[in-house]
């Protein structure tokens, strides 16, 4: 990132947020041994970008970094701040506001529109805007049971992301609605655990899945990259940041949030493009098989996090 600024002398820049966890891992000196005065912001895309993330790389950089929230199918960001087109705040851990031409509401799952800071599903009232999904090629009754059958009244575009807006506009995404897990008949978002569980200062990156519970229906399991190796160096180590982890999330969040189990790891397994392989992640936790792998990065990944959970030797 820091040679290409340097020698050609870019502007903006648009990366992943895994990218920007990964740096974490590294000495933050790094980031200050190029000229990045040309360098007027930073954008982010794929992956939601946590609170403690975004607050380390603004602070290191000392420019602005902005976070967009987008989909395959919409061609373009639906949540972003617009520099250029209106000043406003950048807040830590989220996309700010809807890009002009969505109609976007956060809806309970009965059609209504949630109260602000109320959990719901993130949907857009159409029509959608120029260079959005039109239909399936071939199958117009597919587009529309896919993506506008999750309520019948008012009819509306399901991103099938859980999300949250704030009293002042701005929109948090807290990971797809089938990431929710349900804790003793508490609802609560992945994504919401990893930001508490970055927030401890040891670890770098972390992925959440909820796993099958006989008691409590499921429980949140934690796999998480620490920042050096040596903080969990040996298994007396590993347990103690384990326990701090949990108190971490505890302090957050509540115990109904804590993690049955968090394991450390050097990496996390992720598609080419920086996506978290979650469905694969959770199934292994379960004991299930992991699914199409194709598009896996390192496969070196899968092995460590069999080997962690005890079922590679």
């Amino acid at each position: 990132w820091w040679q290409i600024v340097e020698k050609y002398k870019v502007s903006v820049m648009f990366s992943a947020p895994t990218a920007a966890r990964v740096l974490k891992k590294h000495d933050p000196a790094y980031m200050h041994k190029y000229d990045l005065s040309s360098l007027r912001h930073l954008f982010l895309a794929g992956e939601p970008l946590d609170q403690p993330t975004h607050e380390w790389i603004m602070s290191e950089l000392g420019r602005p970094v902005i976070d967009n929230y987008w989909q395959t199918e919409t061609g373009w960001p639906i949540l972003s701040a617009m520099p250029g087109v209106e000043k406003t705040e950048v807040r830590f851990g989220t996309p700010s506001f809807p890009v002009y031409g969505y109609n976007l509401k956060i809806f309970r799952e009965d059609g209504t529109v949630c109260d602000p800071d109320e959990k719901g599903i993130v949907g857009i009232l159409p029509p959608l805007p120029p260079g959005c999904l039109s239909t399936v090629w071939g199958d117009d009754a597919r587009f529309v049971s896919t993506y506008f059958t999750l309520f019948r009244e008012p009819q509306v575009y399901s991103s099938f992301d859980w999300g949250i807006k704030d009293k002042d506009g701005y929109h948090y995404i807290l990971g797809r609605t089938d990431d929710v897990i349900n804790v003793a008949g508490h609802r609560l978002g992945t994504r919401e655990i990893e930001e508490a569980i970055q927030g401890h200062p040891a670890i770098a990156e972390v992925a959440v899945v909820g796993v099958a519970d006989q008691l409590k229906g499921q429980m949140p399991m934690a796999f998480a990259v620490v920042k050096s190796a040596d903080s969990v160096a040996t298994p007396e180590l590993a347990a103690a940041l384990e326990k701090a982890v949990m108190k971490q999330v505890d302090d957050s969040l509540g115990a109904i949030a804590r993690p049955s189990r968090v394991h450390f790891l050097t990496v996390l397994p992720k598609t080419r493009s920086g996506k978290l392989l979650r469905r694969s992640i959770q199934a292994l936790a379960e004991g299930r098989d992991p699914g199409d792998l194709t598009t896996i990065e390192d496969p070196a990944a899968l092995e460590q996090l069999q080997r962690a959970l005890g079922t590679k030797a």
